[in-house]
């Protein structure tokens, strides 16, 4: 299995980051979303119009996204070998991954909370939590590309 995957490596480690990618515009938007979503009167048009653009997102785009990027980082782990496991700039990326998911279930959460008119946070809350994803893209950037430790 190994060295199936590690053919085709490169080919793994371009779709991993072309679903990354997609899973992170969607966890950039979402929140600008809830940003708009807060001032609506729920149950009005515009409000309906957001809770359809926000489950679209989340269900076609970044759900998807986030597991590609899940099976494909597995993937080039196995196709990388075990000396992986190892080194800790692995952990430390796989720990913010674990917190982008994370993350990621938080924004559902909102969605749904959304959806049942239960939100309770402020347009400042969704501003502030937007910046966490960005927080967490240039953490990975530096680990992969740096290898610190």
């Amino acid at each position: 299995m190994q060295s199936f995957f590690a053919e085709y490596y490169l080919l793994l480690k371009a779709l991993h980051l072309i679903a990354a990618f997609a899973w992170l515009a969607g966890l950039f938007y979402l929140p600008r979303l809830y940003v708009y979503h807060v001032s609506q009167v729920p149950g009005g048009e515009t409000d309906q119009l957001f809770q359809t653009m926000e489950r679209r997102l989340l269900r076609a785009i970044m759900n998807p996204a986030m597991v590609a990027v899940w099976l494909l980082g597995i993937m080039l782990v196995i196709a990388g070998g075990s000396g992986v496991f190892t080194q800790g700039w692995f952990h430390a990326k796989l720990t913010a991954v674990l917190l982008m998911s994370g993350f990621h279930g938080l924004l559902a959460r909102h969605r749904k909370e959304f959806a049942e008119n239960r939100n309770q946070k402020s347009e400042k809350y969704y501003r502030v939590i937007n910046e966490i994803p960005t927080i967490l893209l240039i953490a990975i950037v530096f680990l992969v590309i740096l290898k610190p430790f």
